[in-house]
């Protein structure tokens, strides 16, 4: 990490309308080239605040900061166009970047060759696996060359297999690429496998409510001891947020 401040969020709020506030004074600073895992029950916020940060909503209080040339959004569905090869909808974010016709296959090419999907540019959607078609939209929100990545539950409706698989596939890009990556679940040994850092948002409002760093994570499984250790910890304070919500 270069030790500069990718996001900074102060005094966060955010409030639908008549509604009740959804987020409350939210204080958080991502690093550049960090990966922030956002944890938190149903309703909690979480795709509110990834939004937020996005620029696709604004807060009703406090303030964002993040960097000017702004972020890509990965979502838990593809969104890939169906009649466009996989090749060619990594193609798409290029042309909307302005790059010129005659580079972007050569660099859709290469965006898929990063995250292993070289061979299957060729195929629709339709021909793809689900975690090949999250793969293709993971070198598509890379295409789009921003220096943070918002990825909102990319990997929930997958199985636990192909889960495992593209955790280790985020993280390799994540090394390669130095993105700065906020990544957003509701899965606790999700967020323990693969954040530097988990953050743990209160129930109703949102609030910071638990912070977890973690030293090294380079070689960790979903399997790991020390993965199942912090996710026993993390998982017994959302229990609490629960519960508490409950009363």
């Amino acid at each position: 990490m270069s030790g500069q401040t990718a996001i900074r969020i102060e005094h966060l709020g955010k409030r639908f309308g008549a509604g009740p506030v959804v987020l409350d004074d939210v204080n958080l600073d991502v690093a550049a080239g960090e990966f922030v895992c956002l944890l938190g029950a149903s309703g909690c916020g979480k795709s509110t605040l990834l939004n937020l940060i996005a620029g696709l909503d604004r807060p009703t209080t406090g303030t964002i900061t993040t960097p000017p040339e702004g972020s890509a959004v990965m979502f838990q569905e593809s969104a890939l166009m169906p009649w466009l090869t996989a090749v060619q909808n990594v193609e798409l974010a290029l042309r909307l970047r302005g790059v010129a016709r005659t580079e972007r296959r050569a660099q859709a090419l290469e965006l898929l060759d990063v995250v292993n999907l070289a061979d299957a540019s060729a195929k629709r959607p339709h021909e793809l696996s689900g975690g090949m078609r999250q793969r293709v939209a993971l070198a598509r929100a890379l295409a789009q060359d921003r220096p943070v990545l918002l990825m909102d539950e990319p990997f929930a409706a997958l199985d636990a297999i192909t889960r495992d698989l593209l955790h280790e596939e985020l993280e390799r890009v994540w090394r390669q690429t130095g993105r700065t990556i906020v990544f957003v679940t509701h899965n606790v040994r999700e967020a323990a496998r693969l954040g530097q850092r988990v953050i743990l948002l209160s129930s109703r409002p949102g609030r910071v409510a638990g912070e977890w760093r973690i030293d090294d994570t380079e070689g960790r499984r979903i399997e790991s001891p020390e993965v199942a250790a912090l996710s026993l910890e993390i998982t017994a304070e959302l229990r609490k947020e629960i519960r508490r919500n409950a009363a």
